[in-house]
């Protein structure tokens, strides 16, 4: 099982009662369905900020210079993983995820939840550059959520394309 640290650099995060266990659901949750090997006790962590503090981390590190709802920093790749104690850090933007979670009707903390299961898979190696994978990973991500009880965030997305 992985240690999850949540560090909360904003207060308006603090408004969600009980968004930290359930960030700490999500990640180990979307760890264990990754069917990635990892050194017991590896640790994520978790930090709460704001935009401005994602767009510098963004800019730093992926040369967008943006806030972003989420960001994920793995500490090593591939075989390394099994001997890693650190399996990485995963960054939520409050502005954005809170604008994003009102847009789509959802709830802040199920938003959360489910930027916190797609960052976790990322630092074990999930990607969505292709098609085929942006379509395994979001199924990954649907069986994790169901399994925490939140619903299929890319069901309205696709009612839209349907109807459309």
């Amino acid at each position: 099982m992985p240690v999850v640290d949540i560090i909360t650099e904003r207060a308006e995060w603090d408004a969600e009662a009980g968004l930290t266990d359930a960030l700490a659901r999500g990640a180990e949750a979307a760890l264990a369905a990754s069917g990635i090997r990892l050194l017991p006790g590896g640790e994520v962590s978790v930090l709460l900020t704001g935009d401005a503090e994602v767009r510098k981390l963004n800019a730093r590190w992926r040369g967008k210079d943006a806030p972003t709802n989420v960001l994920s920093f793995p500490a090593a790749e591939g075989a390394r993983l099994i001997t890693s104690p650190v399996i990485g850090d995963i960054a939520l933007a409050y502005e954005t995820c809170h604008r994003e979670a009102m847009a789509e009707g959802k709830t802040m903390q199920d938003h959360a939840v489910h930027l916190v299961v797609h960052g976790a898979l990322h630092l074990v190696g999930f990607d969505h550059e292709t098609d085929a994978e942006a379509e395994a990973m979001e199924a990954l991500e649907r069986q994790i959520l169901a399994g925490l009880g939140i619903a299929d965030p890319y069901e309205a997305r696709e009612q839209g394309e349907t109807n459309a």
